[in-house]
């Protein structure tokens, strides 16, 4: 993460991989139960990948699951199974740094998350599994920069909003050739409609998924994703969810429609979805869910660089506000007073040059209404516009706030304001929404100009509005962060050729962002 970028990293992954075959890794490994007659296992349990998340200067998070018939609910025998797992200062695994092995339960899916510590800072690792006889794909992670670092570079990667039926998740490949430090994933990550036989790839299933057994198969379905597996194979993530995890538009316990889904009906559902996230992603065990809720928000440093506050806008919102009115009621909430008070808390005491914050939805007002008057989406921040506006007045104190945003399947890049309802109060910050991976398709982009350009007078905030699929670059220095929106010409075809569309900085000490 500090210095230059190594171009070769993803490349030495590879050939590692390719030259380490089944045979000649078993060799290298070193059991940790030499002698143990283990029980057969279906073959295929690592079907699903390998993947890592929320680095700390001296540790990370490992996953697999072992799910043989991933679509099926798993496959896998009734039983707790060990898993050996292994993490190496080499692709090679020459010089392995730790060992251990962690137990695969039925309880979690058969997922694992093992909690690795004791690492280098700022170090690329390479690591991998065995259950059973049969060995995992290897994977390489990075730990973050020590605490008192405060040069070099980090580069992250936003992403957002990958429905499988409008397309292939092509943007991965391109995500993957740039080789970001950590992917930054802020939510939507399956989606949880039913299949279409129109669709581009169908959805398993026959509906929408309610029980533990149909969440798990969706996220299975989503994880056997190419494009989608290596990324998680090359870099660590760092997650977290929005509404289409469980429901549409879904508020703390409330469903989209509550005159269709009753309140016990409902908490099942949540129940059954916070545990399929929580095993299919590379989260510690301060995630694991405890019936209908699940901790989710979080913070991660990155030296004295970066500081990453993760939120939750899901679980602790109150209901959205239908009027324009309601939208401005100050008792409206949107992330709840507990988890208002850590990011204030941890805004106030940052030691960090840039302080970023991962917000599942949109931060800067999108009026609607050409002309005269306001609209907005009440399930934005536009539709909690007190505490948006409390937390905006916050930001006049905070060293280089940055918001890191989903939800739109658009490209929308602003200057946060102190008062959106005063063109000209001051900039008090930046945010970049990122474009979806996959969702809305192929979109006509006439239409959208047509839809979105009448727009732009009534929102002098924006500096770029696009709808094309792909992801946002970030590489962030000391000096200011050079920020690239990256795109693909189609997510219709499982190969796409990408380009950047635009460049954009936000320079140190200066709030808001400029095209360059």
């Amino acid at each position: 993460m500090s210095g230059a970028k190594s171009p070769d990293r993803r490349r030495v992954l590879t050939t590692g991989a390719a030259v380490l075959g089944a045979a000649a890794s078993a060799q290298l490994w070193l059991p940790a139960g030499a002698g143990a007659v283990e029980r057969p296992l279906p073959d295929g349990v690592f079907g699903l990948g390998v993947a890592s998340g929320d680095p700390l200067p001296d540790g990370i998070v490992l996953w697999t699951r072992l799910a043989p018939d991933p679509l099926n609910g798993g496959g896998m025998p009734d039983r707790t199974v060990p898993v050996e797992w292994q993490i190496a200062r080499d692709s090679r695994f020459r010089k392995v740094v730790r060992r251990g092995t962690a137990q695969a339960r039925p309880a979690y899916g058969h997922s694992v998350h093992v909690d690795v510590r004791g690492l280098r800072p700022d170090t690329t690792y390479w690591f991998r599994f065995r259950a059973g006889g049969q060995l995992s794909r290897v994977g390489r992670t990075r730990t973050a920069p020590a605490a008192d670092s405060s040069g070099g570079q980090l580069r992250v990667a936003l992403a957002s909003c990958q429905n499988w039926q409008h397309g292939y998740f092509t943007p991965y490949a391109d995500m993957l050739d740039q080789d970001p430090d950590v992917v930054v994933f802020v939510g939507d990550y399956i989606y949880e409609s039913g299949p279409s036989a129109t669709a581009v790839r169908r959805h398993e299933g026959t509906g929408e998924p309610n029980s533990l057994t149909q969440y798990r198969n969706r996220y299975a379905q989503y994880r056997s994703d190419p494009d989608l597996a290596e990324m998680h194979a090359n870099a660590p993530f760092v997650v977290t969810f929005d509404d289409h995890e469980v429901d549409n538009d879904f508020a703390g316990d409330i469903p989209q429609d509550p005159d269709k889904q009753a309140h016990d009906a409902f908490v099942a559902r949540l129940t059954a979805a916070y545990q399929a996230y929580y095993e299919h992603m590379p989260v510690r065990a301060t995630a694991v869910p405890n019936g209908p809720h699940i901790r989710m928000y979080r913070r991660l440093e990155f030296g004295r660089l970066a500081r990453l506050n993760v939120l939750d806008t899901r679980q602790y919102r109150s209901d959205q506000a239908t009027s324009q009115k309601g939208a401005q009621d100050p008792s409206l909430t949107m992330l709840g007073p507990a988890q208002r008070r850590w990011l204030v808390d941890g805004l106030r005491h940052s030691p960090a040059r840039w302080n970023l914050i991962a917000s599942q939805i949109m931060m800067a007002e999108t009026d609607l209404q050409v002309g005269e008057g306001k609209l907005w989406f009440y399930d934005a921040w536009d539709g909690y516009q007190a505490e948006r506006n409390a937390l905006l007045q916050e930001f006049r104190r905070v060293s280089n706030p940055v918001v890191l945003t989903g939800d739109r399947h658009l490209t929308m890049i602003s200057d946060l304001k102190a008062d959106f309802a005063d063109p000209k109060s001051a900039v008090v910050g930046a945010e970049f929404v990122g474009t979806s991976i996959s969702s809305n398709g192929d979109q006509d982009q006439a239409a959208f100009r047509a839809q979105w350009d009448p727009r732009r007078a009534d929102n002098p905030h924006w500096k770029l509005l696009d709808a094309h699929r792909g992801y946002h670059l970030f590489d962030i220095r000391r000096d200011g962060i050079d920020a690239r929106v990256r795109v693909v010409d189609t997510v219709l075809r499982p190969r796409a050729t990408p380009s950047t569309l635009a460049r954009l900085r936000v320079q140190a000490g200066r709030p808001g962002v400029h095209l360059v």
